[in-house]
């Protein structure tokens, strides 16, 4: 009875460490970029995201296929790649607070100045306008990648394209 166990403890030691074995031999290639400009990005990075198929909820619940989404992407360079992971995921995180929370405000100042003398004066006007993004404590909890790309640059840097979703309640 002893030894039974033992050889079954056994064999699920063997299985488990020949699995796990396989899943480390498993590797990501990593493309690399031709020239000095991105001429190519992943597809889904560019795209009209259809609602319907990207936020496929079928896991979580059967029912729930009226839920929707939003989507952050982003992409970001770091010679170290996860730096470069973890700055692209920020980026695309700020992209859905923005969504949830994002407030615009819009500034414009204009200068107008006389230059020259009596008879020869010219009027010279400037005009500045500041546009401020402000995205101030939003919660982005819940989200999840749904695309993940990394490609090494002609400088040898990395670079993340990433893309995530935000499950909405109904």
């Amino acid at each position: 009875m002893m030894k039974n166990k033992l050889k079954v403890l056994g064999a699920v030691l063997a299985i488990a460490s020949l699995s796990a074995c396989s899943s480390m031999n498993s590797t990501y290639k990593i493309k690399s970029e031709k020239g000095n400009v991105v001429d190519k990005v992943p597809s889904w990075y560019m795209a009209d995201i259809n609602e319907t198929k990207a936020c496929d909820l079928k896991l979580l619940s059967k029912k729930d296929n009226d839920k929707q989404c939003i989507y952050g992407v982003a992409t970001a360079v770091s010679p170290d790649l996860q730096l470069s992971i973890e700055k692209a995921k920020m980026m695309a995180k700020s992209e859905l607070a923005d969504i949830i929370k994002g407030e615009m405000n819009k500034e414009s100042k204009q200068f107008i100045k006389e230059l020259g003398k009596t008879e020869t004066k010219t009027v010279v006007t400037e005009v500045e306008t500041v546009l401020v993004n402000i995205i101030s404590e939003t919660p982005v909890r819940g989200y999840e990648i749904f695309a993940q790309d990394v490609t090494l640059t002609k400088n040898g840097y990395y670079r993340t394209w990433i893309g995530i979703r935000l499950p909405l309640g109904k």
